[in-house]
């Protein structure tokens, strides 16, 4: 498969090292400075850009006919319309907050638990989330993604990251070093706590999900998930 990659930082080199071992040709390497690329020449895109650029990324992928995989999160306020687009113009698209296959895991995970502490009473539920301090957004989608989960079943109505002192959903941010990504999701009683985890020890994990998914799509038309390509 002939890939384009749309972002060419940490995750762009670590997808190009997981495709090439893949047996993947790369055929574009658009960095975050815009440049003319012919996006037909590749079979799928593979978009980890800037949050700027992640929807004319997308959205030119689709014009081009060429299915894209985006993990790019900070542009999510115009997801509706970017599926709306992909649908109307018969294109293939995946979003994912993670694509790493043992955070979609956890996903399942903390759905689950949610719906299990939803019927007992005495608990606060609250989240951590550490990442590298070059990461532009905070939270981060995969916090995000988890968040959502929890309040579908919960009384908390929003997440906030400004302070534990309130009715919401508490997202403790770290920005530290070079870390991938760790996220837990805490219930705390006055007698107990219990606590589930995820802790990425490199990127591998999150390219391999990125290009098990552009492997997926290709020849698909629609917009999809992870739980998709995973079938969860």
């Amino acid at each position: 498969m002939k890939i384009a990659l749309l972002g060419y930082g940490r995750m762009g080199k670590a997808i190009e090292e997981i495709a090439l071992e893949r047996g993947h040709e790369i055929v574009i390497r658009k960095d975050v400075d815009p440049i003319d690329v012919d996006l037909s020449l590749a079979d799928a895109a593979i978009d980890f850009s800037h949050p700027a650029a992640a929807f004319d990324n997308i959205k030119d992928c689709i014009d081009s006919n060429v299915a894209v995989v985006s993990g790019t999160t900070g542009w999510l306020d115009r997801f509706d319309e970017i599926k709306s687009y992909c649908e109307a113009h018969d294109g293939a698209f995946i979003y994912a907050s993670n694509f790493s296959i043992g955070v979609n895991l956890f996903f399942n995970l903390n759905a689950h638990l949610a719906k299990m502490m939803e019927q007992i009473k005495g608990y606060d539920v609250a989240m951590e989330e550490i990442h590298h301090v070059h990461k532009l957004d905070a939270p981060s989608g995969t916090a995000i993604s988890l968040a959502n989960d929890i309040l579908e079943n919960s009384e908390k109505k929003q997440w906030n990251i400004e302070t534990a002192d309130s009715d919401d959903l508490f997202i403790k941010v770290k920005r530290e070093g070079e870390v991938p990504g760790t996220h837990s999701v805490s219930y705390t009683s006055a007698i107990d706590a219990i606590e589930i985890k995820h802790t990425a020890f490199n990127r591998t994990g999150f390219a391999l999900g990125a290009v098990v998914a552009a492997e997926w799509l290709h020849g698909k038309k629609g917009v999809f998930n992870m739980k998709d390509v995973l079938s969860l």
